[in-house]
């Protein structure tokens, strides 16, 4: 039997910060050093049993998303020594032989987003490798799936929306009304994950969900004072889904082959 393509996308920026604030002893180049090391362990991983690779950078960490809202997450309050690595992490991620995407104007999970969407029929599975809540929208079936190699999770379509209670394309406007901290998103206020999920669950998307509070599923608490603020702030949250909806338009210069990982 052949053996199975696999395309193995990386959040670079998320492994750089996991290796950072680790508990590994402290040492000059800390962060590229364990993210090498993670790197090296995924491919001797029989079970991932990688074939194609790429590894995505936040390298600045602004974006053209900072240009639509001022609250928008910066390198501010980020470990100087932190920051002074990302060039020399992407350099020893390429010694490996692994293709590195580096992102100046969109976001490494805009390469990901981009990846997944270009090459997902041309591959048995796109692993994504990032706990991000927002890559969840990038979820298909089983055949795009979010891996948390550190909590050894794998969530496809159906863990998605047993996690969540939405779908993948509902994602960005669960993420407009509950905020995401990770990325400098603050939400609507008085909206928790399981009411913003009952309400996508029903409606699919925030243009789709009625004014009147009444015709909102009687689940939600609250339900007349959120649709207030709904009503109130809704461009505001349509910004926020702008900001929370990845890329697919990356222009990622490679082929699919120029992903195989030869080691």
């Amino acid at each position: 039997m052949a053996a199975r393509v696999k395309l193995h996308i990386v959040d670079g920026t998320y492994e750089l910060f996991r290796a950072h604030y680790s508990k590994r002893p402290d040492q000059p180049m800390k962060a590229t050093l364990g993210m090498v090391d993670s790197l090296r362990s995924l491919g001797r991983d029989a079970a991932e049993a990688v074939t194609h690779i790429a590894v995505a950078f936040d390298n600045p960490i602004r974006s053209f998303r900072n240009d639509l809202f001022a609250g928008y997450k910066t390198e501010d309050g980020v470990d100087p020594a932190l920051l002074a690595q990302f060039d020399a992490a992407e350099e020893a991620v390429r010694k490996l032989g692994v293709t590195v995407w580096s992102m100046k104007e969109f976001e490494a999970d805009d390469a990901l987003a981009t990846a997944a969407a270009r090459w997902a029929s041309q591959v048995d599975q796109v692993r994504i490798l990032t706990p991000d809540k927002d890559l969840g929208q990038c979820i298909v079936g089983t055949r795009v799936v979010q891996v948390d190699r550190m909590r050894k999770s794998e969530i496809d379509e159906d863990a998605l929306v047993a996690r969540r209670g939405v779908r993948p394309a509902s994602i960005p406007d669960w993420l407009a009304l509950t905020g995401d901290d990770a990325d400098g998103v603050p939400g609507l206020k008085g909206f928790g994950e399981k009411g913003a999920a009952a309400l996508l669950a029903e409606f699919g998307h925030l243009e789709q969900i009625p004014n009147d509070w009444r015709a909102w599923p009687k689940s939600i608490r609250g339900a007349e004072r959120l649709a207030a603020t709904l009503n109130e702030e809704r461009d505001l949250a349509m910004l926020y889904r702008e900001l929370t909806r990845l890329r697919r338009d990356v222009p990622l210069e490679e082929s699919l082959d120029d992903l195989r990982w030869s080691r």
